[in-house]
């Protein structure tokens, strides 16, 4: 189990612990030692090594799990001491580093000119691109997701289930949406996720719900089920969205733990297809297929038009992977050994294997123009070509 169960203090019996013996932002790493067999270790040792392109490092974190931003040739990171930086995605070279104090707890975020984080306070901060501060926001509590930003407004997510739409200018609250609360949750570190076209905000929900809401005033233009609560238990029943669904123009697909993976239509919420699946990492798009990190180390391709299962991969060395990134004609994962995997996009077999600190890698990937990057819960930042 990788992940905090909110609300289960009185649940006997529970043990969840992480490789360094404390929580990690909200998610959990087992400290049972999965059996990995030799063959598959020797094949992932034999794998071509994925280019490093630059690294350097920031704070480690004690609770917090950050996300790389990029935009306009900046690759932006923070860290739980407060610093956020900016480097040149090409070189690596730091273009600035402002040491602002604050008790960071969730970011990067970019978008309107603005780096966003988040921290242990509710507060949201805004930064512009040159590191220097915009404005500050307070919300109703911590900020454990990277804030968005699109079209004027600033999306945030609280770890009580709130998603609060701010002013871009000055951080003034302009809706707030209230999301499911069960007994018992998953806490984690999801957001939600910005459809410019469709002008609307996209999360999900404790209980296997997913909202559609407006943009600008956050009106709800549709709900529905991702999955359905099964089970006697709470524990059985618990089924939540604790990943971004990810978007096109015409489709938004969504997973759950302990449930299912689903698309609907973007405009109204019409079910277009349903499959049993279980994740607590996230998924990804693109033309053609979606692409889940499923429990237990498997990466699964679904069809995206009829949710046809096209290809698993099981053989990646670990039994917790992040979210994949689509990376050209490459799948991305990361996992809890520090270390990241290249699939081939049309039938997931690994290309190549690259190590980083040693520590677990907890957030999806960030692209960059021909490849990606990654921060580690060490702080150590890496980043690679898909180009070998």
């Amino acid at each position: 189990m990788a992940f905090l169960l909110s609300g289960c203090s009185n649940l006997p019996g529970m043990k969840m612990f992480d490789d360094f013996g404390r929580q990690i932002g909200g998610l959990f790493i087992s400290e049972e030692k999965i059996e990995i067999d030799e063959e598959e270790l020797e094949a992932l040792k034999a794998l071509d090594p994925i280019p490093l392109v630059w690294k350097s490092s920031l704070g480690d974190s004690e609770v917090a799990v950050f996300s790389l931003a990029y935009n306009d040739g900046a690759l932006y990171a923070a860290d739980e001491d407060g610093q956020l930086v900016s480097f040149d995605s090409a070189s690596g070279e730091q273009l600035w580093r402002n040491n602002t104090k604050q008790k960071f707890s969730g970011g990067v975020g970019v978008g309107d000119g603005m780096v966003l984080v988040g921290s242990f306070k509710g507060e949201v901060f805004a930064y512009n691109e040159s590191g220097h501060q915009l404005w500050k926001a307070k919300v109703s509590s911590e900020v454990l997701s990277p804030p968005q930003a699109d079209s004027g407004m600033v999306v945030v997510r609280t770890v009580d289930a709130r998603i609060f739409g701010l002013d871009a200018i000055d951080g003034s609250r302009k809706w707030v949406y209230q999301g499911a609360t069960p007994s018992l949750t998953v806490r984690s570190a999801a957001g939600a996720t910005i459809s410019q076209v469709a002008g609307a905000v996209f999360a999900g929900f404790a209980g296997g719900k997913m909202a559609a809401m407006s943009l600008f005033n956050g009106n709800v233009g549709w709900e529905a089920a991702v999955s359905q609560p099964r089970g006697v238990t709470e524990l059985e029943r618990m089924t939540d969205v604790t990943s971004l669904p990810v978007i096109d123009d015409q489709i938004v697909c969504a997973v759950a733990y302990q449930g299912r993976v689903a698309c609907f239509e973007i405009s109204n919420g019409v079910q277009l297809w349903t499959r049993e699946s279980s994740s607590n990492a996230g998924l990804a798009m693109d033309n053609d297929y979606i692409y889940v990190s499923e429990e237990d180390g498997v990466v699964a391709a679904y069809d995206k038009r009829s949710g046809a299962g096209m290809w698993k991969q099981s053989r990646l060395g670990s039994k917790n992977l992040t979210a994949p990134l689509v990376s050209g004609h490459y799948i991305v994962v990361g996992d809890d050994q520090g270390f990241v995997s290249l699939l081939r996009n049309y039938d997931g077999v690994v290309l190549a294997r690259a190590a980083t600190d040693g520590s677990p890698i907890l957030t999806t990937p960030q692209s960059m123009p021909d490849g990606f990057a990654v921060q580690t819960f060490k702080g150590g930042i890496y980043t690679f070509s898909n180009k070998f």
